[in-house]
């Protein structure tokens, strides 16, 4: 069932004027005030601004107690077009706002006036009538970012708020987002030993341990489970490549910024590759095709590299090495609507496991900025119309997105929600028309005569990093019995029973279960606390009755003691819940 989207317009312009008023707050304590650019976003708003000095974490009080003084003058709000040669006098004091001026399309651009001359901006409008309606707001944080994103233009201060319509939704988002704050992934890898950074790797590059690397395996095996008895094949390609694939691909005029440059010995002009779908193109034009061989489905888990800015890296969710699940499918046009169902029940067979909600979105063009995409009108018109009719089809639900598709094609997305209600676009199916054309991929049809395939790009976790940080955080850090990088922690109470524990670890492991054994000289609640700030799902306690019973005594993380249990059926319990992905 085809569902349009309809964004909050009360909501978004609510924001947008909060960011207005913190624009102007900041005008009438810091006069010198230099204003970047104030858009709404998912949960409130921000500004960037010039001021000297910088404001501190101290200063947001003050700001927002202005903006609430603002907020309660009441002030109207209006919207008025003035000629370009206006709009240079009113801010002629303002760089940034001379700037925008001069890349406005048409002889008028837009002003916002809040009151009578108390304040006023460079906007396109979208505000509420007046400040009196923006609601319950609170500044939360700064950041330091590059005018238009440039690291050779000046950095400005970045003010962030939140905006809701009400106190009681602004307080029950604070209390979601210090939810977050203790779930937080980065806090989780170091409690549990799971990956770290280093100053002489560099940032925003994760170094996993093996405790780590236990998790991103598991998830890899689950995957491949899922889609190799589908016919994707596995490959592998290098990490380093010359410029020219990208040009071709189209890549290089559209990302070269975000590529780093690799110097060899020669004078070849090389990248570390940021995406691997040129790659896999050339897997597929080593050798003629036949419609026989058609659709092709190559996978990969590989990384890539991407020259992220220093300010925006985060954790695991924003690096600069990426390892993707990649997988391209190379198909006949009358294939896609086939392929595309495969590559969704995959997706519903992976996310079910994690107890995910998933919604769906077709990402399309943005009309308005051509430049932005590859190919003809015609080709995404026909592209669009063939994932639109496909979930129309399959009576899936979904919204439609303008401005979300790849340069290359309109995708559908499959956007997640976690038990703290985020929402995370993770999974894609990306549908290509356009670069099988940029490198003359060809196959013979029934007749012999020439075609070009279909390309679809396919991500179902997407980056390994990016779904570790959603699962520690959704889970906050309590991972299901078969993720975890210690599945059963052994806990003897003294000496004596050290021997069994063994035994007992040997049967374990013998059984395909990760075990660690703990013989230090430290009392049983020691033992225990520390098993559980480790996560550990199940501890298996040994003391002289189950030694002198063969037995073990039982306790699960979270629910405490079970009681006394044979080994044999233990094993068979927990190898069965494995195999069952709980």
């Amino acid at each position: 069932m085809r569902k349009k989207i309809s964004p909050d317009l009360d909501l978004a312009t609510m924001r947008h004027t909060a960011a207005h008023v913190l624009a102007a707050a900041s005008t009438k304590l810091r006069p010198e005030t230099k204003l970047g650019v104030g858009p709404a976003i998912d949960d409130g708003f921000y500004h960037d601004l010039e001021v000297n000095p910088n404001y501190t974490e101290e200063d947001l009080a003050v700001l927002q107690a202005k903006m609430e003084e603002i907020k309660e003058m009441d002030l109207p709000i209006t919207q008025r077009e003035v000629s370009r040669a206006e709009a240079r006098e009113l801010f002629a004091h303002d760089p940034y706002k001379l700037e925008l001026i001069e890349e406005v399309a048409g002889e008028t651009v837009g002003v916002s006036d809040m009151g009578e001359g108390f304040f006023i901006t460079l906007c396109k409008g979208g505000h509420v009538s007046s400040t009196g309606q923006i609601g319950a707001f609170k500044l939360t944080r700064l950041a330091g970012v590059y005018w238009k994103g440039d690291t050779t233009r000046p950095q400005l201060q970045r003010i962030y708020g939140l905006a809701f319509p009400t106190p009681a939704e602004l307080e029950a988002h604070l209390t979601l987002l210090a939810e977050a704050k203790k779930r937080d992934h980065r806090k989780l890898g170091r409690e549990l030993d799971l990956f770290t950074f280093s100053p002489l790797v560099g940032p925003g590059l994760p170094l996993f341990t093996p405790r780590g690397t236990i998790i991103r395996r598991e998830l890899e095996t689950f995957l491949q489970s899922l889609q190799e008895p589908h016919g994707y094949q596995r490959v592998i390609i290098p990490h380093i490549t010359k410029a020219d694939l990208y040009k071709t691909s189209g890549h290089w005029e559209k990302f070269q910024a975000d590529l780093f440059h690799v110097q060899g010995q020669s004078e070849e002009s090389l990248v570390l590759k940021p995406m691997n779908c040129p790659h896999h193109t050339q897997i597929y034009a080593a050798r003629p095709r036949s419609y026989r061989d058609l659709p092709l489905r190559l996978s990969e888990v590989t990384t890539v590299y991407r020259d992220e800015q220093a300010g925006e890296l985060q954790g695991l969710t924003r690096v600069r090495s990426i390892t993707q699940d990649d997988a391209h499918v190379f198909c006949r046009s009358d294939q896609i609507a086939a392929e595309a169902v495969i590559i969704m029940q995959i997706v519903e067979e992976f996310y079910a496991v994690f107890d995910f909600t998933l919604r769906v979105r077709l990402s399309l063009r943005d009309p308005a900025k051509p430049d932005k995409y590859l190919g003809s009108e015609a080709t995404w018109q026909q592209a669009e119309a063939s994932l639109r009719t496909l979930l129309e089809e399959k009576k899936v639900e979904f919204v439609e997105q303008k401005g979300e598709a790849a340069f290359y094609g309109p995708k559908i997305d499959f956007i997640a929600r976690d038990s703290l209600g985020r929402d995370w676009q993770l999974a894609t199916i990306q549908l290509d028309f356009n670069m099988p054309v940029r490198f003359a991929l060809t196959y013979t049809d029934t007749t012999g005569q020439e075609q070009t395939p279909v390309m679809i790009h396919r991500a179902i976790l997407g980056s390994f990093e990016r779904f570790m940080a959603i699962l520690l955080e959704h889970y906050a850090g309590t991972l299901p019995l078969w993720l975890a990088p210690t599945q059963v922690a052994l806990l003897p109470i003294a000496d004596a029973q050290h021997e069994y524990a063994r035994q007992v670890a040997q049967e374990l492991a013998g059984s395909g279960l990760r075990v660690e054994t703990d013989e230090r000289a430290i009392s049983l609640a020691k033992k225990i606390r520390e098993a559980q700030q480790k996560k550990v799902p199940v501890m298996l306690i040994m003391g002289k009755k189950e030694l002198a019973d063969t037995t073990i005594a039982v306790r699960l993380l979270n629910q405490g003691d079970q009681g006394q249990a044979s080994l044999p059926e233990l094993i068979h319990e927990l190898t069965q819940k494995i195999r069952e992905r709980k």
